[in-house]
Protein backbone atom coordinates (compact mmCIF):
# COMPACT_ATOMS: atom_id res chain seq x y z
CA UNK A 1 0.00 0.00 0.00
CA UNK A 2 1.30 3.25 -0.68
CA UNK A 3 1.76 6.32 1.11
CA UNK A 4 -1.10 7.93 -0.80
CA UNK A 5 -3.46 5.06 -0.31
CA UNK A 6 -2.05 5.50 3.99
CA UNK A 7 -2.90 8.59 4.18
CA UNK A 8 -6.60 8.33 2.46
CA UNK A 9 -7.67 5.62 4.63
CA UNK A 10 -6.45 7.03 7.82
CA UNK A 11 -8.26 10.43 6.94
CA UNK A 12 -11.36 9.10 5.89
CA UNK A 13 -15.06 9.83 7.94
CA UNK A 14 -16.09 7.24 9.08
CA UNK A 15 -19.42 7.61 8.34
CA UNK A 16 -18.71 7.77 4.68
CA UNK A 17 -16.75 4.73 5.68
CA UNK A 18 -19.74 2.75 7.02
CA UNK A 19 -22.15 3.91 4.37
CA UNK A 20 -19.75 2.70 1.89
CA UNK A 21 -19.59 -0.45 3.38
CA UNK A 22 -22.97 -1.27 4.09
CA UNK A 23 -24.06 0.04 0.57
CA UNK A 24 -21.46 -2.16 -0.92
CA UNK A 25 -22.71 -5.57 0.76
CA UNK A 26 -25.87 -5.33 -1.59
CA UNK A 27 -23.36 -5.49 -4.51
CA UNK A 28 -21.06 -8.41 -3.45
CA UNK A 29 -22.20 -11.41 -1.53
CA UNK A 30 -20.49 -12.85 1.27
CA UNK A 31 -21.67 -16.54 1.27
CA UNK A 32 -22.05 -18.74 3.79
CA UNK A 33 -20.83 -21.97 3.21
CA UNK A 34 -23.34 -25.38 3.70
CA UNK A 35 -21.61 -26.28 7.11
CA UNK A 36 -23.79 -28.90 8.16
CA UNK A 37 -25.60 -32.12 6.02
CA UNK A 38 -28.47 -33.80 6.91
CA UNK A 39 -26.46 -37.13 7.54
CA UNK A 40 -25.59 -35.82 11.21
CA UNK A 41 -28.90 -36.02 12.08
CA UNK A 42 -29.31 -39.54 10.03
CA UNK A 43 -31.17 -38.32 7.57
CA UNK A 44 -31.42 -40.32 4.18
CA UNK A 45 -31.09 -37.48 1.53
CA UNK A 46 -30.23 -36.50 -1.50
CA UNK A 47 -28.31 -33.53 -3.44
CA UNK A 48 -30.42 -31.71 -6.08
CA UNK A 49 -30.37 -28.99 -8.23
CA UNK A 50 -32.69 -27.16 -10.58
CA UNK A 51 -33.11 -23.80 -12.24
CA UNK A 52 -34.53 -20.62 -11.20
CA UNK A 53 -37.52 -19.33 -13.04
CA UNK A 54 -34.42 -17.37 -15.18
CA UNK A 55 -32.36 -20.60 -15.25
CA UNK A 56 -29.90 -20.05 -12.38
CA UNK A 57 -28.67 -23.20 -11.08
CA UNK A 58 -29.61 -23.83 -7.53
CA UNK A 59 -28.52 -26.47 -5.54
CA UNK A 60 -30.35 -28.30 -2.24
CA UNK A 61 -31.35 -31.72 -0.50
CA UNK A 62 -34.37 -33.20 -0.68
CA UNK A 63 -34.81 -34.99 2.43
CA UNK A 64 -37.75 -38.19 2.04
CA UNK A 65 -40.68 -39.01 4.74
CA UNK A 66 -41.89 -42.65 3.37
CA UNK A 67 -45.15 -43.29 3.12
CA UNK A 68 -46.10 -39.33 3.07
CA UNK A 69 -48.06 -37.13 0.37
CA UNK A 70 -46.88 -33.84 2.01
CA UNK A 71 -43.70 -31.73 1.19
CA UNK A 72 -42.29 -28.97 2.66
CA UNK A 73 -40.23 -26.55 0.41
CA UNK A 74 -37.50 -24.36 2.64
CA UNK A 75 -35.21 -22.30 1.88
CA UNK A 76 -33.39 -19.37 4.11
CA UNK A 77 -32.48 -15.63 5.53
CA UNK A 78 -30.10 -13.66 3.68
CA UNK A 79 -26.38 -14.42 3.92
CA UNK A 80 -27.22 -17.98 5.04
CA UNK A 81 -27.14 -21.22 3.35
CA UNK A 82 -29.65 -24.09 3.31
CA UNK A 83 -27.89 -24.97 6.30
CA UNK A 84 -27.68 -21.74 8.54
CA UNK A 85 -24.75 -19.80 9.33
CA UNK A 86 -22.03 -20.63 11.44
CA UNK A 87 -21.45 -16.81 12.63
CA UNK A 88 -19.36 -18.48 15.44
CA UNK A 89 -16.60 -18.11 12.89
CA UNK A 90 -15.17 -15.30 11.67
CA UNK A 91 -15.73 -13.51 9.09
CA UNK A 92 -19.55 -13.78 10.38
CA UNK A 93 -18.56 -13.51 14.25
CA UNK A 94 -16.96 -10.02 13.58
CA UNK A 95 -20.26 -8.50 11.35
CA UNK A 96 -22.85 -9.41 14.01
CA UNK A 97 -21.24 -9.64 17.32
CA UNK A 98 -22.45 -5.64 18.13
CA UNK A 99 -26.15 -6.93 18.05
CA UNK A 100 -25.27 -10.26 19.69
CA UNK A 101 -25.42 -12.57 17.10
CA UNK A 102 -21.94 -13.89 16.85
CA UNK A 103 -23.05 -17.58 17.40
CA UNK A 104 -24.47 -20.63 15.37
CA UNK A 105 -27.25 -21.52 13.34
CA UNK A 106 -27.93 -24.61 12.40
CA UNK A 107 -31.04 -25.67 10.26
CA UNK A 108 -30.51 -29.21 10.02
CA UNK A 109 -32.90 -29.93 13.95
CA UNK A 110 -35.56 -28.13 11.86
CA UNK A 111 -35.55 -30.29 8.50
CA UNK A 112 -35.35 -33.55 11.42
CA UNK A 113 -38.49 -31.68 12.89
CA UNK A 114 -40.38 -31.76 9.66
CA UNK A 115 -39.56 -35.02 8.60
CA UNK A 116 -40.20 -36.93 12.03
CA UNK A 117 -43.21 -35.49 11.68
CA UNK A 118 -44.30 -36.51 8.29
CA UNK A 119 -43.29 -33.81 6.00
CA UNK A 120 -40.73 -34.76 3.07
CA UNK A 121 -38.43 -31.78 2.62
CA UNK A 122 -36.21 -29.73 0.12
CA UNK A 123 -34.40 -27.55 1.60
CA UNK A 124 -32.60 -24.75 -0.99
CA UNK A 125 -29.67 -22.23 -1.40
CA UNK A 126 -30.60 -18.82 -2.83
CA UNK A 127 -29.37 -17.58 -5.87
CA UNK A 128 -25.82 -15.78 -4.94
CA UNK A 129 -25.77 -17.70 -1.68
CA UNK A 130 -25.07 -21.48 -0.01
CA UNK A 131 -23.71 -23.59 -3.58
CA UNK A 132 -26.16 -21.87 -5.67
CA UNK A 133 -25.26 -19.78 -8.71
CA UNK A 134 -24.23 -16.51 -8.87
CA UNK A 135 -26.52 -14.15 -10.63
CA UNK A 136 -27.51 -10.42 -11.15
CA UNK A 137 -23.79 -9.48 -10.53
CA UNK A 138 -23.48 -10.41 -7.21
CA UNK A 139 -26.75 -8.10 -6.36
CA UNK A 140 -28.85 -8.85 -2.88
CA UNK A 141 -32.23 -7.27 -4.01
CA UNK A 142 -33.90 -8.72 -0.57
CA UNK A 143 -36.78 -10.91 -2.63
CA UNK A 144 -37.31 -8.74 -5.45
CA UNK A 145 -34.89 -11.00 -7.61
CA UNK A 146 -34.90 -14.14 -5.42
CA UNK A 147 -38.46 -14.37 -6.28
CA UNK A 148 -37.35 -16.32 -9.17
CA UNK A 149 -35.70 -19.13 -6.98
CA UNK A 150 -39.07 -19.62 -4.82
CA UNK A 151 -40.83 -20.28 -8.64
CA UNK A 152 -38.01 -21.92 -9.62
CA UNK A 153 -38.48 -24.65 -6.46
CA UNK A 154 -41.86 -25.17 -7.15
CA UNK A 155 -41.77 -26.03 -10.82
CA UNK A 156 -38.86 -28.32 -10.39
CA UNK A 157 -41.67 -29.96 -7.96
CA UNK A 158 -44.39 -30.44 -10.21
CA UNK A 159 -41.21 -31.96 -12.69
CA UNK A 160 -40.84 -34.70 -10.71
CA UNK A 161 -43.30 -37.55 -10.86
CA UNK A 162 -42.78 -38.84 -7.34
CA UNK A 163 -43.29 -35.01 -6.36
CA UNK A 164 -45.80 -33.32 -8.56
CA UNK A 165 -48.70 -34.37 -6.39
CA UNK A 166 -47.56 -34.20 -3.07
CA UNK A 167 -49.40 -31.35 -0.93
CA UNK A 168 -47.60 -28.37 -0.67
CA UNK A 169 -46.22 -26.53 2.40
CA UNK A 170 -43.64 -23.28 2.14
CA UNK A 171 -41.19 -22.63 5.10
CA UNK A 172 -39.71 -19.14 4.05
CA UNK A 173 -37.41 -17.32 6.38
CA UNK A 174 -36.64 -13.32 6.52
CA UNK A 175 -35.16 -13.05 2.73
CA UNK A 176 -36.60 -16.33 1.55
CA UNK A 177 -40.03 -14.60 3.09
CA UNK A 178 -39.80 -11.46 0.99
CA UNK A 179 -39.27 -13.69 -1.92
CA UNK A 180 -42.71 -15.79 -1.48
CA UNK A 181 -44.46 -12.63 -1.57
CA UNK A 182 -42.90 -11.20 -4.58
CA UNK A 183 -43.47 -14.40 -6.25
CA UNK A 184 -47.06 -14.39 -5.25
CA UNK A 185 -47.38 -11.07 -6.65
CA UNK A 186 -45.90 -11.86 -9.97
CA UNK A 187 -47.31 -15.03 -10.32
CA UNK A 188 -50.40 -16.01 -8.42
CA UNK A 189 -51.12 -19.43 -9.89
CA UNK A 190 -47.94 -20.92 -9.34
CA UNK A 191 -49.21 -21.47 -5.54
CA UNK A 192 -52.64 -23.04 -6.69
CA UNK A 193 -51.62 -25.99 -4.93
CA UNK A 194 -49.90 -24.55 -1.80
CA UNK A 195 -51.72 -25.01 1.51
CA UNK A 196 -49.69 -23.13 4.07
CA UNK A 197 -47.02 -20.55 4.16
CA UNK A 198 -44.77 -20.44 7.70
CA UNK A 199 -42.64 -17.06 6.69
CA UNK A 200 -40.70 -15.85 9.83
CA UNK A 201 -39.04 -12.54 10.72
CA UNK A 202 -39.55 -11.03 7.12
CA UNK A 203 -38.38 -7.46 7.23
CA UNK A 204 -37.97 -4.07 4.77
CA UNK A 205 -34.16 -2.98 4.05
CA UNK A 206 -34.99 0.57 4.51
CA UNK A 207 -36.15 0.00 8.17
CA UNK A 208 -33.22 -2.49 8.87
CA UNK A 209 -30.88 0.51 7.67
CA UNK A 210 -32.26 2.66 9.88
CA UNK A 211 -31.78 0.12 12.79
CA UNK A 212 -28.12 -0.49 11.47
CA UNK A 213 -27.63 3.73 10.98
CA UNK A 214 -29.05 4.50 14.81
CA UNK A 215 -26.66 2.08 16.47
CA UNK A 216 -23.72 3.11 14.47
CA UNK A 217 -24.66 6.57 15.72
CA UNK A 218 -24.94 7.80 12.64
CA UNK A 219 -27.62 10.45 12.09
CA UNK A 220 -31.03 9.58 10.57
CA UNK A 221 -30.40 12.12 7.45
CA UNK A 222 -28.09 10.19 6.28
CA UNK A 223 -30.52 7.34 4.99
CA UNK A 224 -31.17 9.25 1.80
CA UNK A 225 -27.76 9.33 1.31
CA UNK A 226 -27.18 5.10 1.87
CA UNK A 227 -30.26 4.46 -0.27
CA UNK A 228 -28.35 6.53 -3.10
CA UNK A 229 -25.15 4.32 -2.58
CA UNK A 230 -27.71 1.04 -2.21
CA UNK A 231 -29.19 2.28 -5.93
CA UNK A 232 -25.47 2.31 -7.27
CA UNK A 233 -24.60 -0.87 -6.29
CA UNK A 234 -28.67 -2.94 -6.79
CA UNK A 235 -30.57 -0.09 -8.95
CA UNK A 236 -32.94 -0.45 -6.51
CA UNK A 237 -34.62 1.69 -3.95
CA UNK A 238 -35.11 0.54 -0.75
CA UNK A 239 -38.70 0.98 -0.75
CA UNK A 240 -38.55 -1.15 -4.35
CA UNK A 241 -37.32 -4.12 -2.02
CA UNK A 242 -39.64 -4.03 0.40
CA UNK A 243 -42.11 -6.74 1.22
CA UNK A 244 -45.33 -4.76 2.78
CA UNK A 245 -46.64 -3.87 -0.79
CA UNK A 246 -45.83 -7.46 -2.24
CA UNK A 247 -47.85 -9.07 0.89
CA UNK A 248 -51.08 -8.21 -0.66
CA UNK A 249 -50.72 -10.89 -3.28
CA UNK A 250 -50.42 -13.36 -0.64
CA UNK A 251 -52.73 -15.98 -1.36
CA UNK A 252 -52.39 -19.13 0.83
CA UNK A 253 -52.86 -19.17 4.86
CA UNK A 254 -49.71 -17.78 6.25
CA UNK A 255 -48.19 -17.79 9.91
CA UNK A 256 -45.35 -14.73 10.72
CA UNK A 257 -43.65 -14.70 13.63
CA UNK A 258 -40.93 -11.96 14.90
CA UNK A 259 -38.54 -11.29 17.47
CA UNK A 260 -40.80 -8.45 18.73
CA UNK A 261 -36.78 -6.58 20.35
CA UNK A 262 -34.95 -7.67 17.25
CA UNK A 263 -32.10 -5.33 17.21
CA UNK A 264 -32.22 -5.34 13.19
CA UNK A 265 -35.85 -4.40 12.44
CA UNK A 266 -39.22 -2.90 14.22
CA UNK A 267 -42.20 -4.51 15.40
CA UNK A 268 -44.16 -1.83 13.26
CA UNK A 269 -42.72 -3.45 9.87
CA UNK A 270 -43.89 -6.29 10.36
CA UNK A 271 -47.10 -5.55 11.45
CA UNK A 272 -47.49 -3.44 8.39
CA UNK A 273 -46.73 -6.62 6.17
CA UNK A 274 -49.43 -8.80 8.54
CA UNK A 275 -51.80 -6.30 8.07
CA UNK A 276 -51.46 -6.32 4.46
CA UNK A 277 -52.07 -9.87 3.85
CA UNK A 278 -55.53 -10.73 2.44
CA UNK A 279 -56.05 -14.23 3.41
CA UNK A 280 -56.41 -16.32 6.71
CA UNK A 281 -53.34 -15.71 9.14
CA UNK A 282 -51.74 -15.28 12.18
CA UNK A 283 -48.56 -13.46 13.91
CA UNK A 284 -46.60 -14.37 17.52
CA UNK A 285 -44.44 -12.43 18.61
CA UNK A 286 -41.21 -14.09 20.17
CA UNK A 287 -40.00 -12.11 23.94
CA UNK A 288 -37.12 -11.63 25.89
CA UNK A 289 -34.77 -10.80 23.20
CA UNK A 290 -32.94 -8.51 20.85
CA UNK A 291 -31.60 -11.05 19.18
CA UNK A 292 -32.16 -11.89 15.58
CA UNK A 293 -31.01 -15.60 15.67
CA UNK A 294 -33.14 -16.24 18.26
CA UNK A 295 -36.32 -16.01 15.81
CA UNK A 296 -34.41 -18.40 13.49
CA UNK A 297 -34.22 -21.46 16.24
CA UNK A 298 -37.33 -20.57 17.75
CA UNK A 299 -38.78 -23.35 15.40
CA UNK A 300 -36.19 -25.99 17.01
CA UNK A 301 -37.06 -24.95 20.40
CA UNK A 302 -40.47 -24.68 20.11
CA UNK A 303 -42.28 -26.45 17.21
CA UNK A 304 -45.31 -26.59 18.02
CA UNK A 305 -47.35 -23.87 17.00
CA UNK A 306 -45.32 -23.88 13.82
CA UNK A 307 -46.44 -27.70 13.13
CA UNK A 308 -49.91 -27.33 13.87
CA UNK A 309 -50.18 -24.44 11.16
CA UNK A 310 -48.91 -26.97 8.57
CA UNK A 311 -50.97 -29.81 10.08
CA UNK A 312 -54.10 -27.99 10.02
CA UNK A 313 -53.49 -26.69 6.74
CA UNK A 314 -52.36 -28.84 4.79
CA UNK A 315 -53.97 -32.63 6.05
Amino acid sequence: MTDTHMTVAATADPTEQFIGGYAAAFGATLRSPVWHSPAEAGLDFHEITFPSRDGVPLEGWYIPAPGSNKLIIANHPLWFSRSGLPAHLEPWKSIWASTGNDNEVDFIPDYQILHDAGYHVLAYDLRNLGESGAANGGVISAGVYEARDVLGSLTYVRSRTDLSTMTLGLFSRCVGANATMFAMRAEPAAFDNVRALVAPQPLSPRVTIEQSLAAAGIPARYIDKLEQQVRLHTGFRLDDMSPVEPARSVNVPTLLYQVRDDLLTRPDDVQAIYDNIPVEKDLFWIEGSTRRWDGYRHFAQNPERILDWFDRHMS
